[in-house]
């Protein structure tokens, strides 16, 4: 005799249907769907059976309540395809399926505003624990947000935040890197291609860049400015090429370093010979060839993976707000040169 289900227009089965179907108490039932003890093998096999059979799913609100936990953490992003994204949230869905917990995740459009009051109210009537919130340009109310008291909350950003956790890359670090290398090797004349004004990134990788020329009383020349892409960088670097007292050229990512490279090579200037070029993400070897760029990398699966873990922390009452910046690696390849005689 086969199997009879419940009608198929029926789209909630109960723990009565459970408990009919298997002959136990509702009880029993709760039992068995929460993993609870008290209950014999053969009476958990049997009500396991019904539950398959009817297609029971937990009512996973109710289990929530019981255990003050819904066992999944918000993430807020506005692009997830923008470098980087991608391998953060590699990070942060590792980092939840160690722990058991799941990840709610909600992309907001351009034509949001870039508000974490907002972000903040899209997940909270979700069912989460906590949440993360990546910000590749500062929110317009991030200096008078606070957080919902009791509800964990991580941003993704280099900016500190006096109550909530910060996480992000070293951007302010990675330029020391790369200052420290270029002036190593002897360059004094080094001029910066930045990226949006609107940047996060951008901003703090320039103003490393700025500090460490001043610290050593060299010359800084106004940055020139892209779009990130590689036909800015050889805008930029067209713009560059007259420029004959400049021996480096710091460009804030690989893309627009490349067409920094193509455009001083196109007027004739030699890279590294004439002209050194270092760039930032490490974001060229699966799409070129033979990559010969000195850049720096990062580590962004750590960043998901840490800003997961933080939330979870965050949600406890004795729990202490931190900055956590993750250092970046230098990569060195051939396109900077020694100069000194």
């Amino acid at each position: 005799m086969g199997v009879t289900r419940l009608d198929a227009s029926r789209h909630f089965v109960s723990m009565a249907d459970v408990a009919e179907r298997a002959g136990v108490s509702q009880q029993t039932v709760s039992r068995v769907a929460n993993g609870q003890p008290n209950v014999s093998e053969s009476t958990r096999r049997a009500v396991q059976r019904a539950m398959d059979e009817l297609g029971f799913r937990p009512n996973f609100a109710g289990r929530s309540l019981r255990s003050g936990r819904y066992r999944s953490v918000g993430l807020c992003i506005y692009n997830i395809m923008q470098f980087g994204n991608l391998s953060t949230l590699d990070g942060i869905v590792t980092a939840a399926r160690e722990h058991g917990d799941a990840i709610t995740m909600v992309e907001m459009g351009g034509d949001d505003p870039i508000s974490l009051e907002q972000m903040t109210k899209r997940m909270l009537v979700l069912p989460v624990d906590a949440m993360i919130m990546s910000m590749s340009i500062k929110a317009e109310d991030f200096d008078s947000f606070r957080p919902n008291p009791g509800f964990g909350t991580v941003l993704l950003t280099m900016y500190e935040h006096p109550y909530c956790t910060t996480v992000d890359s070293d951007q302010y670090g990675c330029s020391m890197l790369v200052m420290d290398h270029l002036i190593s090797h002897g360059h004094k004349q080094i001029r910066f291609v930045a990226g949006p004004p609107y940047s996060v990134d951008s901003n703090f990788r320039e103003r490393g860049w700025r500090d460490a020329l001043e610290v050593r009383g060299l010359n800084v020349v106004e940055p020139l400015r892209g779009d990130w892409t590689a036909d800015a960088g050889y805008g930029a670097g067209a713009a560059l090429a007259p420029d004959r007292d400049a021996t480096a050229v710091y460009v804030a990512n690989d893309q627009m370093a490349l067409g920094v490279i193509a455009a001083l090579e196109d007027a004739g200037r030699r890279v590294p010979e004439d002209v050194s070029v270092v760039g930032v993400d490490d974001s060229l070897t699966a799409s070129v060839p033979h990559n010969r760029l000195t850049t720096v990398r990062f580590d962004l699966f750590s960043r998901g993976r840490r800003a997961f873990e933080q939330a979870l922390l965050s949600t406890s009452p004795n729990y202490h707000i931190q900055q956590i910046r993750i250092a970046g690696t230098l990569v060195e390849r051939q396109t900077v040169a020694d100069i000194r005689a």
